[in-house]
């Protein structure tokens, strides 16, 4: 005997009870240990290699150190990319792993990467300080604090940042404390040349006696019998004032240092990149959160803390918060769980509406069991609560109870028929449990494509398919194991219910009004009852215990498919099979009108973020002084300040902000950027300051590239619309460049394009007369140190305070460092110790030449960027750009390279990984059809359904305007998962009528008909459940896909599918019935 489980459910009931009572505790419990944020987890496939060769020019970087890194970088074979630009003394490399790794391999790649670049160390040029590797771009500080202090020495307001970190590193769930914007302390000593050359004094003497002074050298000890004694000398630097009051000779004279030099404190010139907030210098306090952590629970923690650490701050200094992330994913979470609810409520709603309150109130129990089991499998398999797995839920939710619908309905039936509780819930093991399972499966492999797809927007929405996964496979043991138990003690004894049938039901006899609802399974018509008896081997019914003889007179008058609302849809049945050919032709030409309208669809990659964030990047030309980009900052902060609508805006001088959004475009350091966070009170706010921004205030800053930015959803992309040229000579890339530029402008969609490789920079180039040099001793190398430590400044010792280091630098005075017209004449000492103007053995040129210089793949590259200026997507605009850059493309000489970038490159990327799956899914699901239909044809009659969701989703995308981007994509591959279950659902029960002795004719039809409440019920569960979810910005498009293609499809599985039935197996209306024992063989 085959075991049956829904017996076995009610047969040890207190078992089942027990199981369904843990479920609900562990999902309770794994509920609240989830881990919460706003995002999945994500990894940053990048390293940054730095290197730095001081004194070098932009073009003797990229060849003499950036080139010979990104060709050992090659060798890798495992990147996506190798990107790189080339300063004046500095070179960085940015390696970009395949975008197909597995994130547990990229640790081992970048071991490789370390061990390549080490490698060749020894052959980079001589006096090259590096390389230096960084690879730490996931660290989300989703808490940021700024501490301010107008009027405090920077030395006290670091040791409170100090103090503050001390104090966060030790709160729960806490990953990483990094102060930000950090100034490096230094001591100045600032001493003019002309003095020193009027002295007699060398610039090195004064050097070499502060080194000699402040060092640390040990003194040796006194070995004695009892003790060592160790010695100790003293002459070390104590204060500022002792370094005034330092003796250097002056031939045969003593001067105090003071007396012929400036000694200050103060901090690195130029400066490090630093931290503004609301118009105050300040320093930053970032909190990141350890991984799988919840970041409400350490919100909460924090706001404690935050509290606590402003009480205990000095008077005037004040802490305050610039970011939030815990603020923005309660209120995130708290959007979806109000989502969620409504979904459930609609889902209940169609359940006691359609089903009777009784059995809709065994579905609306399974719900949150099925849920318990969800939370407490994504507990175990380490998927938290973010914006992927919050709108999986939700999606899932209309599909989870479709099983609970299909078992509580079939038990019912058998119920009515007269069964008993126990035999009606194994009849609805043994004829539904296996195909509901398979659809179950066959929905679940729909999702399958998102699990294989090897890409990083694959791995960012990777817990849509494990969420809706769990949730489907639990949702159908819950049919099979709780729902017995469940029916068994809700439903009522309807076998008796309809031998005395209620006086509403009497008046239904006289007045059968045409309704689509009845009471589940109240009565069924007679030949269906007992082909189904006859097929199912089980006992003939017996009277319920509430007496009644069950018999089939009264059945006929309870017979909810005569009512005229089931003849009139017998009589569409019955035509649409008679003119299969027009029905199959006509859908035929809807699919294929759909696939041509698709292209009016508007296209995106992700949706903008609905944080009330707001970027604005300024980018001065290329080679600009830090000061400049701070002045140009504090004017926007002017202008930024008392703005209505703004709640807190902060400034990053000379890089860009921290990652506070795990999608961030982050930048890196450059003294020409700068880039400030504008947090806005709402969504409407952020609009309304965005179009200020735009319209009014970048106008005033016709100087630099002012960009104005809402938050990005998924991978990071940066400009929106972007063209690269690449290629081996600069010169002819840049003439390209610009040729793409011009037609990018002529564009009326585009907006601030850019070439992000554009103005030289200015150089003053000192022609030395060697002869004259060499005559005084002078040396290029010796003139070049001269000038660096003069002007920028040359360490001579170290500071000791404490645990702080404080740089000690020599340079020259204020006037001849800023005054470019007195360089020539500079006072140069030379070897016999007299002192030349520079004027003497050098001529001055003040030239012109690149301040960068782009690589991509070793091709020097030059990108034109640009931004939308209206409502339409990149792919949209780039679609528009693209034919008008053919001559452009034709005139390309061999080598050169012109491609699409931007939002339209990592989509296809995306696109390309979650194609990829698509044979796997194929191959899945004919697996799960043949299993379970054992025939060929059968499948292929399935599989041909699959297609025509694409009919609703694009009727619904351009009626309702939505785009079709990576997320809808999903939904709608999702969506032919979704249409072959109920495909199958309704060739399984054709099959089973077929066997059962019926005409083909009839079987077609009856089975349709008998399939078309749970088929539409499971349907429409899954349509209204997506209303909720098409109000998220990042689900709509899902959402809307869905429920026009399951519309569409639910309506074609109805009508097409039957026709496409007779027409494939050339079913005849005028066909004898078969012997209730023949069955038709499968076909090959």
């Amino acid at each position: 005997m085959r075991f049956n489980l829904s017996e076995w459910a009610l047969r040890n009931r207190s078992l089942v009870l027990y199981a369904m009572i843990v479920v609900a505790v562990a999902g309770v419990f794994s509920y609240l240990q989830l881990g919460r944020s706003e995002d999945p987890p994500f990894t940053f496939k990048a390293m940054v290699v730095r290197t730095l060769w001081p004194g070098a020019t932009a073009d003797e970087v990229a060849q003499q150190v950036t080139e010979r890194i990104e060709k050992k970088l090659m060798e890798t074979g495992d990147y996506e990319y190798i990107r790189s630009y080339s300063r004046p003394g500095e070179s960085q490399v940015m390696f970009i792993a395949r975008d197909s790794m597995r994130s547990r391999d990229i640790p081992g790649l970048w071991y490789q990467v370390r061990k390549k670049v080490g490698d060749i160390r020894a052959t980079l040029p001589e006096g090259v300080v590096g390389p230096f590797f960084n690879d730490e771009f996931g660290d989300t500080f989703g808490n940021i604090y700024a501490l301010t202090g107008p009027g405090f020495d920077y030395a006290v307001l670091k040791d409170y940042a100090d103090r503050i970190q001390l104090e966060l590193q030790r709160v729960p769930d806490v990953g990483k404390v990094e102060l930000i914007g950090l100034q490096d302390e230094k001591i100045w000593i600032e001493v003019s040349n002309t003095k020193l050359a009027t002295l007699g004094i060398p610039l090195a003497a004064v050097q070499q006696a502060l080194a000699q002074q402040n060092a640390v050298v040990p003194a040796g000890f006194f070995e004695t019998p009892t003790d060592r004694v160790q010695l100790r000398v003293d002459g070390a630097f104590g204060s500022v004032e002792a370094i005034r009051d330092f003796p250097i000779r002056a031939g045969d004279r003593t001067l105090r240092l003071g007396d012929i030099a400036t000694i200050t404190r103060g901090f690195a010139d130029p400066a490090a990149p630093r931290m503004r907030f609301m118009g105050e210098d300040a320093i930053g306090i970032g909190v990141s959160m350890h991984a799988g952590g919840d970041i409400l629970r350490l919100g909460r923690t924090l706001d404690r803390e935050f509290a606590r650490l402003q009480e205990s701050l000095p008077a005037g200094m004040a802490l305050r918060r610039v970011a939030d992330q815990p603020q923005a994913v309660e209120a995130s979470i708290g959007e979806f769980v109000r989502v969620l609810a409504e979904a459930v409520a609609i889902v209940l709603l169609v359940s006691f509406f359609s089903l009777g309150f009784r059995t809709g109130l065994v579905v609306a129990v399974s719900i949150p069991l099925v849920l318990a089991m969800t939370f407490t499998a994504m507990d175990w398999f380490g998927v938290g609560l973010h914006k992927i797995s919050l709108g999986a839920l939700v999606l899932a939710l209309g599909l989870m109870v479709d099983d609970a619908i299909i078992a509580v309905e079939m038990m019912a039936i058998k119920m009515e028929q007269g069964h008993d509780r126990v035999t009606a819930a194994g009849f609805a093991w043994s004829h539904t449990a296996f195909p509901m399972l398979t659809g179950t499966l066959i929905t679940a492999a729909g999702f399958l494509p998102i699990a294989t797809a090897a890409s990083s927007t694959g791995e960012y929405t990777r817990s849509l398919f494990e969420v809706v996964t769990i949730a489907l496979l639990v949702s159908w043991v819950a049919a099979v194991l709780f729902i017995p138990y469940l029916g068994d003690k809700m439903l009522p004894d309807l076998h008796a219910r309809r031998v005395q049938p209620s006086l509403w039901s009497r008046v239904r006899l006289w007045f059968p009004f045409p309704r689509l609802r009845g009471r589940a399974g109240v009565g069924v018509r007679r030949e269906e009852a007992r082909s189904d008896i006859a097929a199912s081997g089980l006992p003939s019914p017996q009277p319920s215990p509430a007496g009644g003889s069950g018999g089939d007179g009264d059945v006929a008058h309870h017979d909810p498919y005569q009512r005229p609302f089931y003849r009139r849809f017998r009589k569409l049945l019955d035509g649409v099979l008679r003119h299969r050919g027009w029905v199959i032709a006509a859908t035929a030409m809807a699919f294929a009108l759909s696939i041509v309208l698709f292209r009016f669809v508007p296209q995106q990659f992700f949706p903008d973020s609905v944080r009330p964030e707001l970027m604005i990047d300024m980018e001065l030309a290329e080679g600009s002084a830090l000061r400049a980009t701070e002045v140009q900052a504090r004017r926007l902060e002017a202008l930024l300040q008392g703005r209505d609508g703004i709640e807190n805006y902060v400034a990053y001088v000379g890089t860009g902000s921290p990652r506070f959004y795990l999608p961030l475009d982050q930048q890196l350091p450059q003294a020409n950027f700068a880039q400030f966070v504008v947090r806005a009170r709402d969504l409407h706010a952020r609009e309304a300051l965005r179009a200020w921004l735009t319209d009014e205030v970048a106008p005033q800053f016709p100087e630099l590239q002012l960009r104005v930015t809402r938050l990005e959803n998924g991978p990071p992309v940066g400009y929106p619309v972007q063209f690269r040229v690449s290629g081996e000579h600069v010169e002819q890339v840049r003439a390209l460049a610009d040729r793409v530029a011009a037609h990018v402008r002529a564009n009326p969609h585009v907006a601030n394009v850019n070439l992000d490789w554009d103005e030289p920079s200015k150089v003053v180039r000192l022609r030395i007369d060697q002869d004259r040099a060499r005559v005084l001793g002078v040396s290029s190398q010796h003139l070049a140190q001269f000038l660096s430590g003069s002007l920028s400044g040359l360490q001579v010792s170290t500071y000791r305070e404490g645990n702080e280091l404080v740089g000690m630098l020599l340079r020259g005075t204020e006037d001849e460092r800023a005054r470019l017209d007195l360089l020539g004449s500079l006072a140069i000492p030379t070897e016999s110790g007299q002192s030349v103007p520079l004027s003497q053995v050098a001529t001055l040129e003040y030239v012109f030449e690149d301040g960068i210089i782009w690589h991509r793949d070793r091709l020097p590259t030059i990108t034109v960027r640009a931004d939308i200026r209206d409502g339409l997507t990149p792919p949209t605009v780039v679609a528009q750009i693209l034919p008008t850059l053919e001559d452009v493309r034709a005139d390309l000489p061999g080598g050169y390279l012109l491609r699409t970038g931007g939002t339209v490159e990592d989509s296809a990327r995306g696109q390309n990984s979650i194609k990829a799956g698509l044979p796997l899914f194929l191959f899945v699901v004919v697996t799960l059809l043949m299993i379970q239909l054992r025939s060929l044809s059968r499948t292929a009659l399935v599989l041909l359904t699959a297609p025509l969701g694409l009919i609703g989703v694009t009727l619904f995308l351009l009626v309702f305007r939505v785009p079709f981007g990576f997320v809808a994509m999903l939904g709608t591959i999702a969506l032919a998962g979704m249409i072959m279950r109920n495909s199958v659902i309704l060739v399984d029960q054709i099959e089973q009528d077929i066997a059962a002795g019926h005409a083909r004719w009839d079987a077609i039809v009856d089975a349709t008909v008998r399939r078309f409440r749970p088929i539409v019920l499971t349907a429409l569960a899954a349509i209204l459940a997506m209303i909720p979810l098409s109000r998220s910005v990042f689900f709509g498009p899902m959402a809307v896909a869905i429920m026009g293609g399951l519309t569409v499809a639910t309506v074609l599985t109805l009508l097409f599918l039957p026709a496409l039935y007779a027409a494939w197996f050339k079913v005849r209306r005028d066909e004898p019935r078969s012997q209730p024992q023949d069955t038709i063989e499968a076909s090959p």
